[in-house]
């Protein structure tokens, strides 16, 4: 069972993939798509406001910031590591469950990351939104450092995510049946 997605003027043969008995995602992996990734890092950065930085959760939005912040012309951007790292000094952290974890990830900043951050007007940045609890626990690490969120981008809002009212992205994707790959 596939999924036809079009996005950037691109499209991808999604597989639909169970995550539990009731519930199947369409697995979109822009990680080594460096043709999507180039196509849409600009049409996503236009929508943002005015950003100091650009923010991601380790890995799949890496190549995402990357791409956006070559066009937006940022110098640098912070990702949020997935566990503390040994050059790390005094990091924050938070946890999340996400629907494609499915367990506790703890999502980590540096403190020099977090000093960096701190009263400045940033931009979380994924590839997809889903139940918003990876974003939850983007905002709460960004909220301890005393960072400003002024936008929540994504490619693609799965579900009910994209009726949200504070988020940017480019494409819905719905979810699906598990069994008959039908849009729930």
């Amino acid at each position: 069972m596939y999924y036809d997605l079009s996005v950037g003027g691109l499209t991808r043969h999604l597989p639909i993939m169970p995550v539990s008995d009731k519930l199947a995602i369409a697995s979109f992996v822009i990680l080594g798509d460096c043709e999507l990734v180039t196509a849409v890092a600009p049409l996503l950065a236009e929508k943002l406001p005015e950003v100091e930085y650009l923010v991601t959760a380790e890995a799949k939005g890496i190549p995402l910031v990357q791409e956006m912040c070559r066009v937006m012309g940022m110098p640098y951007y912070v990702v949020a590591r997935k566990s503390v790292k040994p050059y790390m000094k005094d990091p924050l952290s938070s946890t999340v469950v996400s629907i494609t974890t499915q367990k506790p990830q703890t999502l980590c900043l540096d403190s020099a990351d977090a000093r960096l951050l701190r009263g400045k007007r940033v931009a979380i940045v994924d590839d997809v939104i889903s139940t918003g609890e990876s974003l939850r626990a983007m905002e709460e690490l960004l909220k301890a450092c005393g960072a400003n969120v002024v936008a929540r981008a994504a490619i693609l809002a799965e579900d009910k995510a994209a009726d949200r009212d504070d988020i940017v992205f480019l494409e819905r994707l719905p979810l699906f049946d598990p069994n008959t790959g039908d849009i729930l």
